[in-house]
């Protein structure tokens, strides 16, 4: 099981530190180091800011939003990426949610699955370069012959030949439809919220998608990249203040990061059997109680969510997720300190 630094989005402010992480990861031996994005900075800039200083690491998104750039645009900031690093890039993708493509992108959220498919065939049109790109879907039609257009369109293929024809694509993917389309179309899955005792829900909808005809990948060869906090302590007294410290990011996600009716993180959680702990937690964090939402969130979901413990302890959990099928970990790490440690424990 390879390591991957996560470094996720920004809050109101750039993280500072993160050349240090960047540099103690590619030295400590992680895989790969990988940005993300909301609604303020973008995946794409920072990766090649921080990436720039590194040699070995792959450069991934997790992810990025595809309502926010056509797909030859993706196609293109990935070309441009995997030329400058050597062909280092994952290209992450994931459809976000309806609150965020409507309100912040002002495209319709409707139909992601076939969205979905839509961008990553025409993403692998332009990385092949083998003929012009097309595409006769309805989201993403090219050339675009819709109302507004002058008729001028024509297809194209890149002017710059893609370093790699086949730039692995990975999606993020929640729900038994999108998993399962993931297994079929991908090269690998970003989950949300994957734990060892969450991990056999997800085998059937893997497996659907690898029997598709045409599917790309086997479960020998797919990728499984979950994220999770790692972190190493000295005994039960850290381990508890770490687990408090961690509770407000699960209620947010668990009920306020979404519409009330469409939070797909939120049914993770229910599909995890939390319906009811996730009902009250989203009620309260509407009402804005999250004091109270968050009081609700119990220690043993935060621990089966990360990996907490004592140097023995994180590297038997570790494995753990190793064996139900997980590839690489993200990890979100506080200081190139705690990325040596853990490179060490994990080693």
């Amino acid at each position: 099981m390879k390591l991957g630094l996560q470094l996720g989005y920004w809050g109101a402010q750039p993280p500072t530190g993160t050349a240090e992480l960047v540099a103690a990861a590619e030295d400590a031996g992680f895989d790969a180091i990988f940005t993300a994005e909301a609604w303020g900075s973008d995946a794409f800039t920072p990766l090649a800011w921080w990436g720039r200083e590194t040699s070995r690491v792959r450069l991934g998104t997790s992810i990025v939003q595809m309502s926010g750039r056509s797909p030859t645009s993706i196609a293109m900031h990935a070309l441009t990426l995997d030329h400058l690093s050597g062909g280092r890039v994952v290209l992450g993708m994931g459809v976000s949610g309806p609150q965020v493509v409507e309100g912040w992108y002002g495209q319709p959220f409707s139909k992601p699955l076939a969205r979905t498919r839509e961008v990553v065939d025409i993403i692998r049109q332009v990385l092949a370069r083998e003929e012009k790109v097309t595409n006769d879907g309805p989201h993403y039609p090219l050339p675009f012959t819709g109302p507004g257009s002058v008729g001028l369109g024509k297809p194209l293929k890149p002017i710059v030949h893609p370093l790699r024809a086949d730039i692995p694509i990975w999606l993020g993917a929640e729900g038994p439809k999108n998993v399962a389309q993931t297994a079929e179309i991908a090269d690998g899955w970003i989950p949300i919220f994957y734990t060892p005792r969450s991990a056999g829900m997800y085998q059937p909808w893997l497996d659907e998608g690898f029997a598709r005809p045409g599917a790309r990948r086997t479960r020998a060869d797919f990728e499984i990249a979950a994220t999770c906090h790692v972190q190493v302590v000295s005994g039960a007294e850290e381990k508890a203040a770490v687990i408090d410290a961690m509770k407000p990011v699960v209620a947010l996600y668990m009920g306020g990061m979404g519409a009330k009716d469409q939070n797909f993180h939120k049914q993770v959680f229910e599909r995890m059997g939390h319906e009811e702990l996730a009902d009250e937690v989203q009620r309260l964090y509407l009402e804005g109680e999250k004091d109270r939402a968050v009081a609700l969130i119990p220690d043993e979901l935060v621990d089966d969510m990360h990996i907490i413990g004592t140097a023995p302890e994180v590297k038997e959990r570790a494995a753990q997720w190793e064996e139900t099928g997980v590839t690489t970990l993200l990890l979100s790490c506080r200081d190139a300190d705690e990325v040596r440690t853990i490179a060490e424990v994990l080693a």
